[in-house]
């Protein structure tokens, strides 16, 4: 997938550099397009940063190793789930690989330490997860694109749903970071109803013991458990081995309770409810395409990780593809990207004005299907065209 052929845009002058920038149409055609991926592929987190890698090498893959029409080199790297090694890594990515667009980080905290030298650099940002609400208000920036969602949205379906099937005591627990915050924040913005505990804990905590003690001691009806990838998986063990799914209901976001966590888990997964901008069974063409590609490819369901790595790969190739491949022509690269230029595999995307989708949320069911998997079904919508809490604290910058 790789190439070794230099650009010849990469040694032009600072002058003529901004001279095309402001020119647009001056720009050159790249020779090709260079993508830093910087995930999370080491650790408790590792199984998300993999999806994220393996749905948008899926779509270069499909795209014949192109994207947008130019040869796409995609250097993968591994942010360790640390803000200090991720911001290393981006500066190579930056400085040395001289990367045209960046993406790949899971958690919010990396992102936040990542994205001010990618902004600095001028280089696009396609998050293809971590959907901080900083950078959804007062932060926004012209260089950053959620082809996922904001942090809140998500939490906030589940509130919706808990609060419309009428639980009136609720304990909540999410990891301690910046996203753990954004989730519960959003779950209280739509559930009215008593909350009994709220609790956060290390990012990097696996045994929750002593909070299920305080969530049984709570008398919830309902538990709402944002904990994603391991988090989720040893929670859920333990809930479910602890009697508390005989007690109380238990939801979560879709990162608690995806492909990944039921594989994990077993049939203990069944009867929990999530919440999710995509399911792998949405009826669409772009859909149905990407899972069978992906289960023949990867040999498993894809992830709504995965979905989103495809989605921003996706979303590059067709910016790309508009201006015809003129990657300095940085004013025509965002204009393409707002336009968001491709089909989804959620189905109806488009972009507000802080660069974070307006998109429907769904509810998901994990069941055992008539092939007996247990998996996800989607049973409902609970937002259409929903738009994130913090936009019109944005002010965006020209």
């Amino acid at each position: 997938m790789r190439s070794f052929l230099r650009s010849p845009h990469r040694n032009v002058s600072v002058a003529a550099l901004a001279a095309a920038v402001l020119l647009g149409g001056a720009a050159q055609a790249a020779d090709k397009v260079k993508i830093g991926l910087l995930t999370t592929l080491s650790g408790p987190g590792s199984g998300l940063g993999i999806d994220i890698r393996d749905g948008f090498q899926l779509a270069v893959k499909q795209a014949g190793g192109q994207l947008g029409g130019l040869p796409a080199e995609v250097t993968v790297a591994d942010d360790q789930q640390s803000p200090d090694a991720a911001k290393q890594t981006a500066d190579r990515l930056l400085k040395r690989e001289r990367v045209d667009f960046m993406t790949g980080i899971v958690f919010s905290n990396v992102m936040l330490a990542v994205g001010p030298p990618v902004f600095q650099s001028r280089t696009f940002y396609i998050s293809a997860n971590a959907g901080p609400s900083q950078y959804a208000g007062a932060q926004c920036n012209p260089f950053f694109f959620s082809a996922s969602y904001q942090n809140d949205s998500m939490h906030e379906a589940v509130g919706k749903t808990v609060q419309d099937r009428g639980f009136k005591k609720v304990a909540l627990i999410a990891p301690n970071y910046p996203a753990g915050k954004d989730a519960l924040a959003g779950f209280k913005r739509f559930y009215k109803g008593e909350v009994a505990l709220e609790t956060y804990t290390p990012l990097n905590q696996l045994d929750y013991g002593a909070e299920l003690s305080k969530i049984r001691a709570s008398g919830a009806d309902a538990v709402f458990a944002f904990l994603p990838g391991g988090l989720g998986v040893n929670f859920v063990k333990q809930f479910t081995g602890a009697g508390l799914g005989k007690e109380m209901k238990l939801f979560a976001p879709g990162f608690s309770a995806d492909e990944d966590v039921i594989r994990a888990v077993g049939d203990a997964m069944v009867g929990i409810f999530n919440s999710s901008q995509w399911a792998h069974d949405m009826d669409n063409a772009a859909n149905k395409r990407f899972v069978a590609d992906f289960h023949k490819e990867y040999g498993r369901l894809p992830t709504l990780y995965a979905a989103q790595g495809y989605d921003a790969a996706r979303l590059i190739g067709g910016a790309v593809q508009r201006v015809g491949g003129k990657l300095e022509d940085k004013a025509g690269l965002r204009k393409a990207l707002e336009a968001a230029p491709f089909e989804s595999v959620r189905g109806s995307f488009r972009f507000n004005t802080n660069h974070y989708p307006i998109q429907n949320y769904y509810l998901r069911e994990v069941v055992k299907d008539g092939q007996g998997r247990v998996t996800n079904k989607t049973v409902g919508r609970v937002f259409e065209g929903h738009a994130d809490a913090y936009a019109g604290e944005c002010r965006m910058p020209s």
